[in-house]
């Protein structure tokens, strides 16, 4: 995109309403994982609803197989060797910090390291590092297909 048409979605929200600026090696894992559930959510909504209208349930199942534990765990390991020592370091106090149980129909390995996933994510959202978090979900999803 070309800068002078960049929108800074993320400044915008903290400008309009009136957010302090946080340091992000101030947030602990778990938060950097829960905003970086949602953004992952968002990015994989806006992917599903570009193949068209449909009936909301089906977009629901098609989100569905991508944002699963086993789906987002999947995806780290095909992205791992493609880190950065910086986001290795996110990555891995996201994968190992304590947090509630996981869904009773997922593996404790896979939720852990999709918690892991999810904080990179925020991390890199928070950041404002929007290009290097699309290109990263972008091999995740990619070895998916494989």
């Amino acid at each position: 995109m070309e800068k002078g048409v960049e929108f800074e979605f993320h400044d915008y929200i903290k400008e309009v309403l009136d957010l302090q600026e946080v340091d992000i090696a101030s947030y602990s894992p778990l938060v950097l994982a829960y905003i970086g559930d949602c953004i992952y959510d968002l990015v994989i909504k806006t992917m599903v609803i570009s193949g068209g209208n449909k009936p909301v349930h089906n977009l629901h199942e098609e989100t569905s197989r991508f944002v699963q534990a086993s789906a987002q765990s999947l995806m780290m390991r095909a992205m791992q060797d493609q880190l950065t020592e910086e986001e290795h370091v996110i990555y891995r106090r996201g994968r190992n910090a304590k947090s509630v149980s996981p869904a009773r129909n997922q593996s404790i390995t896979d939720y852990r390291r999709a918690t892991g996933f999810e904080a990179l994510l925020g991390y890199l959202y928070l950041k404002k590092d929007y290009k290097r978090l699309i290109d990263l979900v972008k091999i995740g999803l990619d070895s998916l297909e494989e």
